[in-house]
């Protein structure tokens, strides 16, 4: 799914009242909201659906595909979503119907 795709789907949710301009707005206003909290190291929690962080990873020592030497991985922050227990099994009940 595009954001185009959740823009549509938006706009079909909520009905004739809105454009599809003004729901691209939306869509835009709650992803750099998600952005900058997450730049800010907020983490965001939307009830029934799940959560957003930021998790520190800690250096390690990999190795150069090509050459295989060692090489350093500095620390770094990573964004991480983590689903809610009701968004994880409907996702895994609607996988069961599939299979």
């Amino acid at each position: 799914m595009t954001k185009a795709d959740l823009v549509e789907q938006v706009a079909e949710a909520i009905g004739p009242g809105i454009t599809k301009k003004d729901c691209a707005l939306v869509v835009d206003g709650f992803l750099n909201a998600v952005k900058r909290a997450m730049v800010n190291g907020e983490n965001i929690e939307i009830r029934g659906f799940g959560t957003f962080k930021v998790r520190r990873r800690k250096s390690r020592m990999a190795r150069n595909p090509r050459t295989g030497d060692p090489v350093e991985v500095p620390t770094r922050n990573v964004p991480v979503f983590k689903p809610s227990k009701h968004f994880s099994s409907r996702v895994a009940r609607a996988q069961s119907d599939v299979d």
